[in-house]
Formats: structure tokens, C-alpha cells, sequence
């Protein structure tokens, strides 16, 4: 079963299109899909997390597409 989440980004002041520029490059962001609730934490704390500018997410799960 695939696993559907929004991922709520905020960003450092002025950071906004920096930031959607690096997400662009990330497999899985324009759906934000992942094989397990364990491999979305893991995308969004390895992949997410690490572009300069952001400064905190909310991952919220989809519980019925």
C-alpha cells in the first residue's frame, strides 16, 4: 500500500522560491508518496529537511484517498 501525505513547509524569510526550486528535484514531492509511514519520515527528515531555508515541516499522513 502506498502511503499519500502533505508535507507542510515553512521557510526562512525570502527562502520560499529557493526552496521550491531544490523540492522540484526530489522523486515522490509533487505526490508526496512513499512505500510505508517509515519511508515518508525518512524522505522528509533526509531529503526535506536538509534544503537551506527550511525551518520546520508537518508531515500529515492522507487516512483515506
Amino acid at each position: 500500500m502506498t502511503v499519500h501525505a502533505y508535507v507542510l513547509i515553512q521557510t526562512d524569510i525570502g527562502k520560499a522560491a529557493h526552496v521550491a526550486d531544490e523540492l522540484d528535484g526530489i522523486d515522490g514531492v509533487t505526490q508526496a508518496e512513499a512505500p510505508s509511514m517509515n519511508d515518508l519520515g525518512r524522505m522528509v527528515v533526509r531529503d526535506i529537511q536538509q534544503i537551506a531555508g527550511i525551518t520546520r515541516t508537518i508531515t500529515c499522513p492522507v487516512v483515506r484517498l
